[in-house]
């Protein structure tokens, strides 16, 4: 009797023990943020398949704007008017990476009718579709801004769950397509992929005759001009300007072949053989120029402008 006594004892204490630890998890503020951590719009393996990216912004069916992604190559393009721009590939792996991190995003909704109050349904929605080469991957809505202004509201289309999130996600729904576009002459040189010590030859060609800055046991020795003293550091500095310029925006009403290029050009010459070669227009009455980089076509504001060409007393640390 006295060994049935202590076994319903020890039972009992695991059974209240075991209560408690329930009731300690369902209630414990932490443990639900824990739990509501867990969900994600997509996971990242799926999202891996994404080739196309389809952003409807907020607007009436007939009109809404729409902004294309395109993945080749494993690179990314804005598909707008019928060419395909360079992407900001950073851009778009940061959106890709709130739809596939896990976070709080907290239940708001279950039913359908609300769908119109939270701005989520079918014809007041912007819509995001991430598709692989065969199929839609995620269709996602987003509506309202909840009352706070700091969440909006979300759901997968062809569900009636509705869902809230931090609202900087809709600053990718709702920018303008050349909020995608990556501006620089060398979209490589994104976010310092290619620094200066990957190029090897800078040759700048104007009507006045040219500067060619050579990579020698990694300092530079140039030719086309001479200076009493060579300064390394004011070469180095150039040559990222150069690397990290960019446009104001693409044009598509000028030809990459038109003859205006032919005023001057500037040829980036990298390590792993890639060569960039950068022809640009005569300035115009504002210094404004177009630059005309691999069958692109871009506005160059015109500060921009002032520092591609320097003299050569630029370079002389004297």
């Amino acid at each position: 009797m006295a060994y049935k006594k202590k076994l319903y004892i020890l039972l009992s204490l695991v059974a209240a023990l075991a209560l408690i630890y329930t009731a300690t998890f369902v209630f414990d503020p932490e443990a639900k943020n824990s739990r509501a951590a867990s969900f994600t719009w997509i996971d990242s393996k799926t999202a891996a398949k994404t080739v196309k990216i389809t952003i409807r912004a907020f607007a009436d069916e007939s009109s809404r704007d729409v902004t294309e992604l395109v993945k080749k190559n494993e690179k990314w393009f804005v598909s707008h008017n019928g060419t395909e721009y360079p992407a900001r590939q950073q851009r778009v792996d940061d959106f890709l990476g709130i739809l596939t991190a896990r976070a709080a995003w907290p239940v708001r909704s279950s039913t359908a009718a609300s769908h119109p109050r939270l701005g989520v349904d079918q014809e007041n929605a912007a819509w995001v579709t991430l598709s692989s080469e065969n199929a839609a991957l995620l269709d996602l809505l987003f509506g309202y801004e909840d009352n706070t202004g700091q969440e909006i509201y979300l759901r997968k289309y062809g569900q009636n769950e509705v869902r809230s999130g931090e609202r900087r996600i809709n600053t990718y729904v709702t920018g303008a397509v050349d909020s995608w576009y990556n501006l620089k002459w060398i979209p490589e040189s994104e976010d310092g992929k290619i620094g200066v010590d990957n190029v090897q030859r800078l040759s700048v060609y104007t009507q006045g005759g040219q500067q060619v800055f050579s990579r020698k046991n990694k300092a530079w020795a140039v030719s086309g001009f001479t200076v009493e003293k060579l300064d390394q550091s004011s070469i180095d500095n150039y040559v990222r300007i150069i690397l990290t310029t960019e446009g104001d925006d693409f044009i598509d009403y000028i030809s990459a072949d038109d003859p205006m290029f032919n005023d001057s050009r500037i040829v980036v010459e990298l390590g792993n053989g890639i060569v960039k070669t950068i022809r640009l227009s005569e300035a115009d009455d504002s210094n404004r120029r177009f630059a005309a980089v691999d069958g692109y076509v871009y506005t160059i504001a015109p500060w921009a402008v002032q520092r591609l060409f320097r003299p050569a007393t630029d370079f002389d640390a004297r």
